[in-house]
């Protein structure tokens, strides 16, 4: 069972609230603003991720195993899980602010 729906993690997210250690698993998240986001270790297994926006978001030790991050942008300060593929992933760089 997930933790927050799509809307709450939102509303979160623009409150500046932390997501750490979240299950947000399968949660559908497409072209979701998520930018400067707490997802530290947080499950997002199976998450729908594609075009989201996680320019600086803090991804460290989250499960994306399975998640769809196709087209999600991020940038020089987005975190990742050690070894996280984001080419692979289909991700979309835009740079340094």
């Amino acid at each position: 069972m997930l933790d927050f729906t799509r809307e709450e993690v939102v509303a979160k997210i623009d409150a500046g609230e932390s997501l750490e250690k979240a299950n947000l698993q399968g949660i559908d998240l497409r072209r979701a603003g998520l930018s400067e986001a707490n997802l530290r270790g947080a499950n997002l297994r199976e998450a729908d991720l594609r075009g989201a926006d996680l320019i600086g978001a803090d991804l460290r030790e989250a499960n994306l195993k399975g998640a769809n991050l196709r087209g999600a942008k991020y940038n020089y300060y987005t975190q990742f899980p050690e070894g996280f593929d984001k080419k692979a992933a289909g991700m979309e760089w835009v740079g340094r602010p």
